[in-house]
């Protein structure tokens, strides 16, 4: 699944922020379309667009939901499983990374980067690849 890997970044060099990267390089295997997660995604971006949680992880979160979601034949049934999922995405990147914040990430108010961009959506993508695709 690199090869998914590197399409993500190379979106993001193209112009899609972190977490369309991310959801862009898998849509197809959640039965998304492209244009729709990217559209979906483009607020997560720059960690919510205020450097909150970084677009990257946010990003698997809404493919979590894609494929942990039973929809709405189903409502609130499934919520359980689908935190359960994220709360393990976020506790991972956490690990690998110290921290899930972009601007910590990008060391705004220290002023060293922890993990750039490209990184951070490699680490993302192998989240959904550990923990959906598996």
């Amino acid at each position: 699944m690199e090869e998914r890997q590197e399409r993500a970044v190379a979106l993001h060099n193209k112009g899609y922020n972190c977490a369309q990267a991310v959801v862009c390089a898998y849509c197809d295997l959640f039965g998304l379309d492209e244009q729709t997660a990217y559209k979906m995604a483009e607020g997560f971006g720059l960690g919510m667009g205020v450097m909150e949680v970084c677009g990257a992880l946010t990003g698997g979160f809404m493919l979590a939901g894609a494929k942990c979601s039973a929809g709405t034949d189903a409502p609130g049934t499934t919520k359980g499983k689908t935190y359960q999922v994220t709360r393990a995405m976020w506790q991972g990147f956490a690990a690998q990374n110290g921290t899930v914040y972009c601007r910590e990430l990008k060391g705004v108010q220290t002023g060293t980067v922890l993990r750039p961009c490209p990184d951070c959506i490699r680490d993302g993508c192998a989240l959904v690849e550990k923990m959906l695709l598996k």
